[in-house]
């Protein structure tokens, strides 16, 4: 009996052991990049990426970006050093506080620099973060940044809640040619089709934003994690 126990409980061990090497998180990057998924975070570190505008403070907690705003500062944006033209880029997104708008720029560029500045203005076509409760229709719909304004014209940004407060939120983010589309939680919100913005913005950068806010308020925080992104 003692000899059946001992080889129930090695032969479980060696399942779980096995088990463990398979879901790994190591075993799943291999398999997306398999497939042609390029990871835009190490989950470690802020490598590959640069701050453009703004003074908000983005720093790298429990595997994910952390941006978080300073009193008076203008829109900041924490970019990729690599530009991408048609792609499919996920990630996955928590606002900390609902008070706070934020955005991924996707094919932006930064006007030439003015003065002393080392950048110039980050620009061009930005996928909206937006908590649910503001009750404004704005979460996954296009918005082109220091640009046009909105792509998506105000009666077509009807107001969903596919946006979860306080949780992490699902996008999925199509960009081929002119075709933006957008999906939040699986739910598709945004299908944009506008090749006035494409013949402006074919390619670029990818962003993170961190929207601005008067000196009287916050700090406010967003988080993002698992940023990945296949080349169409």
């Amino acid at each position: 009996m003692t000899k059946r126990i001992a080889q129930f409980i090695s032969g479980s061990l060696l399942l779980v052991l096995f088990c463990a090497f398979v879901f790994t998180p190591g075993e799943r990057n291999k398999e997306e990049a398999s497939a042609g998924w390029i990871s835009l975070f190490d989950g470690e570190t802020l490598n590959g990426w640069i701050q453009k505008n703004g003074t908000a403070k983005y720093r790298v907690e429990d595997g994910a970006i952390v941006g978080t705003t300073t009193p008076g500062s203008p829109n900041s944006f924490l970019c990729t050093f690599n530009e991408f033209g048609d792609f499919e880029l996920r990630f996955e997104v928590l606002l900390h506080d609902n008070e706070l708008n934020s955005g991924v720029q996707i094919r932006s560029q930064t006007r030439e620099p003015e003065g002393d500045a080392e950048y110039g203005r980050v620009n061009g076509p930005q996928v909206e973060i937006e908590s649910s409760s503001t009750g404004s229709p704005e979460a996954g719909y296009i918005y082109e940044e220091a640009a046009s304004g909105w792509l998506v014209p105000d009666d077509e940004r009807t107001y969903h809640k596919a946006f979860k407060d306080g949780e992490w939120n699902e996008y999925r983010v199509v960009a081929d040619g002119p075709l933006i589309q957008v999906w939040i939680n699986g739910q598709k919100i945004t299908d944009l089709w506008n090749e006035e913005s494409y013949m402006s913005y074919p390619r670029g950068f990818i962003g993170l934003q961190v929207h601005s806010i008067s000196r009287n308020e916050g700090p406010y925080e967003v988080a993002w994690k698992n940023i990945r992104i296949k080349p169409l």
